[in-house]
């Protein structure tokens, strides 16, 4: 038995589906990583490669075989280097914009010992029921499930847990007992690159991850620190995005730039990342996140930004589909 290369056999679009295959006394076992196709395109795809490599003189036998199939829904990671930059209201956004789009999604709050997103949902103080000894997500008007410590501890309790205990937090969350239908799981992680960014990639590895700083250079050191961790563990960055971008003065419309302006932009160029947008400082964005009733779930200005940046994520999550 010999490793065989049938690349030149192949169609090009089949090439970077084949992760090995082996060539012994006339037979040929193709290894064809299965989590990067459609269930229902899977027989198209064997055949395919089949008859591709039937056509060789040496080859009398093709034998297909499908790995990695992916259990449960694709997870996408929203990191930041440091905190106070918007990524929980990103996050929510985003997973309310692409479930206006037709992605059934699911949203993991994995920052431990900051809880946001039952605030941003409106569903603070409301307790998880278990299920199968799992804890059961909860539903929003938004139709995004979600769940996050400040649905499993009391409202504005501190935790003062140590490492081991946040990371198994975080592995509670995100084997709780999510719906067989959803097909994309944000995580919102908390800032900075410790122990849940590590139990995360290592434990669940993200499908790709989405990076929000704010314009400053101090924001955007600490997000390429965070950029570095997914590169690092072989996570793929989809796109910077730039929070606080402009603020228009509600009394004459002008647009100042507090925070500075196009910093993640450019970072992003320089990276040779995507970027994905960038949402205005607005009063709106606050007070619709305190009030559970996040911009992206409406039709107004607000919401453009988010659906702008959603299209693009959906976009990244058909091509990996």
């Amino acid at each position: 038995m010999s490793r065989a290369d049938f690349s030149a056999d192949l169609p090009p679009e089949l090439i970077p589906l084949v992760t090995g295959s082996v060539l012994n006394e006339g037979r040929a076992t193709v290894v064809v990583d299965a989590a990067r196709i459609e269930e229902a395109k899977r027989a198209g795809v064997e055949d395919a490669i089949k008859r591709a490599i039937s056509a060789r003189s040496d080859v009398e036998e093709v034998r297909v075989v499908m790995t990695a199939e992916r259990k449960g829904p694709l997870i996408i990671a929203v990191g930041s280097g440091k905190g106070g930059v918007g990524k929980s209201t990103l996050t929510a956004n985003l997973a309310i914009a692409l479930a206006k789009g037709g992605v059934k999604v699911g949203l993991v709050d994995a920052d431990i010992y900051g809880p946001s997103q039952p605030v941003i949902f409106g569903t603070q103080g409301v307790k998880t029921q278990g299920l199968d000894n799992k804890p059961a997500p909860i539903e929003s008007k938004y139709g995004v499930p979600h769940l996050s410590m400040g649905h499993l501890v009391a409202p504005g309790k501190a935790l003062a847990w140590r490492g081991p205990m946040a990371s198994g937090a975080i592995s509670q969350l995100i084997e709780a007992h999510w719906s067989k239908d959803i097909e994309v799981l944000l995580v919102d992680l908390p800032p900075g690159t410790g122990d849940v960014q590590l139990t995360m990639i290592q434990k669940f590895k993200p499908a790709g991850a989405v990076l929000v700083s704010t314009p400053q250079d101090l924001a955007l050191i600490d997000a390429a620190r965070a950029g570095q961790l997914f590169d690092t563990a072989g996570v793929p960055v989809i796109g910077l995005v730039e929070n606080m971008s402009g603020y228009a003065c509600p009394s004459c419309g002008e647009v100042s730039d507090p925070f500075g302006a196009g910093g993640v932009e450019a970072a992003a160029g320089r990276l040779e990342l995507p970027f994905l947008g960038r949402i205005p400082l607005d009063m709106a964005i606050r007070q619709g996140s305190d009030a559970g009733e996040p911009p992206a779930a409406g039709e107004g200005p607000m919401a453009a930004p988010f659906n702008a940046i959603a299209e693009r994520l959906q976009a990244w999550i058909s091509a990996k589909s």
